[in-house]
């Protein structure tokens, strides 16, 4: 070998690493400045192709990790679809369910959920999808996991979640940006009155201060919720990886959290650390909730086990969905 092949091969791995660090190194990206960023084409692909849009963005969200993927950020890939055999486009290699395993590039973030639309409205085994409603959002999160979209056991869970928690069903609605918007707008506001600064009292701690911190557990910060410990899920947690480094069964935590047994946390999601108690310890009474507010996220925010929440409230079996405006009995 010469020097000038030499030196092209250093030139070239220089680039390689230069090219991955700026990869790594940029600021990540959090679930809202996704939302924000990516729901005007989720909403066009919704009245082009009957998609809901709150589908679209979770499936972005969870797939892309909110853009923050390696995979997303160096292939543009924001939905994790392979190349199969009738891609003739630009092509990287990743790691997935096999070692080394091919997917499509796109030159734009906008032509990876262009290709998404036309990848569930050409496939015939997506079919059986369009004949829900574009804002059942629920049968769709089911339908793809029937369909094979992904092999994890808990997607459809996991796109219910994303769409609840961020209550990306509003985007399916007549006007749905702008009642997001709003929705978003109350949440600030709500979080600001809420979050104040912790209180000493004769007890010790204000049980009404939503998250008092413990101290930390290796990369977990132990937080404190109506008088139960609870963690923040990290990127690219497991139940089985919390378990092991706070020495609680992955079984447990999965029961404390009334999650399905085959379920993962999302990044940021709370998962509590004990069983969550049959009342508010707080002052406050009652919960007034934003519209479509869930049985579970009302639990997760209080620490307060979901059959109590029904009994306290008297819902009927089934009911998961709290209208604006209700006001929820805590205690």
């Amino acid at each position: 070998m010469n020097i000038s092949q030499k030196a092209i091969i250093l030139l070239l791995f220089a680039l390689f690493i230069g090219h991955s660090a700026d990869i790594q190194g940029q600021t990540r990206q959090t679930r809202e400045e996704y939302i924000d960023r990516y729901h005007p084409i989720a909403i066009d692909h919704m009245e082009r192709y009957g998609i809901p849009a709150s589908i679209t963005l979770a499936q972005g969200i969870l797939e892309s990790d909110c853009g923050n993927s390696f995979l997303s950020r160096s292939s543009n890939n924001h939905f994790g679809i392979k190349c199969k055999k009738n891609w003739t486009g630009k092509k990287v290699y990743h790691d997935d369910d096999e070692k080394g395993e091919c997917f499509r590039a796109y030159p734009t973030v906008e032509a990876s959920y262009e290709d998404h639309a036309e990848f569930l409205d050409k496939q015939p085994r997506y079919d059986s999808l369009f004949v829900y409603a574009p804002d059942d959002y629920r049968s769709w999160a089911r339908g793809l996991k029937a369909a094979g979209y992904a092999t994890a056991p808990d997607y459809a869970q996991r796109l219910i979640r994303i769409i609840e928690e961020s209550r990306l069903y509003l985007f399916d609605r007549e006007g749905g940006s702008d009642l997001y918007a709003r929705r978003e707008l109350e949440r600030f506001e709500e979080a600001a009155s809420v979050h104040r600064p912790a209180e000493t009292v004769a007890e010790g701690v204000d049980p009404d201060n939503f998250q008092i911190t413990l101290g930390t557990h290796g990369p977990h910060s132990v937080h404190r919720c109506n008088g139960i410990p609870f963690v923040r899920a990290q990127r690219d947690d497991t139940f089985e990886l919390i378990a092991k480094e706070l020495r609680i069964s992955a079984h447990n935590l999965r029961k404390f959290n009334e999650l399905e047994s085959d379920a993962q946390p999302l990044t940021g999601e709370v998962i509590f650390l004990e069983r969550k108690k049959k009342f508010w310890q707080g002052s406050e009474e009652f919960h007034t909730a934003a519209e479509g507010e869930s049985l579970f996220s009302v639990s997760q925010r209080y620490g307060i086990q979901q059959k109590s929440l029904r009994k306290l409230n008297k819902l009927k079996r089934g009911e998961q969905l709290f209208s604006a405006g209700a006001r929820i009995r805590l205690r």
